[in-house]
């Protein structure tokens, strides 16, 4: 994983999502987001990295048009949404994120393992980042 910082689009496969994403037609945008959560939140064998960043990615995206929502400051995120666009998305999204979040977050893991290693332990900016979302979407998903 090439990264350059914890955040959620803070690494190449993220920053490609979007990209990709970007260039998606906005009426396919929720799609994308939708099957880059369920390829996680699904996965039943090791979770590869790349994954992992995608549906990281996607859970930011989505988190960031909920109510409330935080702008997304990072120069890689999506760059539909740096220019105060939005995207229709169903509720049913937030839980399948948060799921996704579970998955990334659990012990079969290689976004976790890489993290841990790289910081020594469970407590490292990019958990506590996904764990933000996570507190983000949990609050969506519960009717908050």
């Amino acid at each position: 994983m090439g990264a350059w910082d914890s955040g959620p689009f803070d690494n190449d496969t993220a920053a490609d999502w979007c990209g990709d994403l970007d260039d998606a037609n906005p009426g396919d945008r929720p799609r994308l987001i939708h099957a880059a959560l369920n390829r996680v939140a699904d996965e039943d064998d090791y979770l590869d990295s790349d994954y992992a960043c995608e549906a990281i990615a996607a859970a930011a995206t989505l988190a960031a048009q909920l109510p409330g929502g935080q702008p997304i400051p990072s120069a890689y995120a999506p760059e539909f949404l740096r220019g105060g666009s939005s995207l229709q998305v169903s509720n049913d999204l937030a839980a399948l994120a948060v799921r996704a979040i579970d998955r990334i977050m659990a012990d079969d893991s290689e976004w976790r393992d890489l993290w841990q290693e790289a910081t020594d332990g469970d407590s490292n900016s990019a958990f506590n980042a996904v764990r933000d979302l996570r507190t983000a979407l949990s609050a969506r998903r519960d009717g908050s």
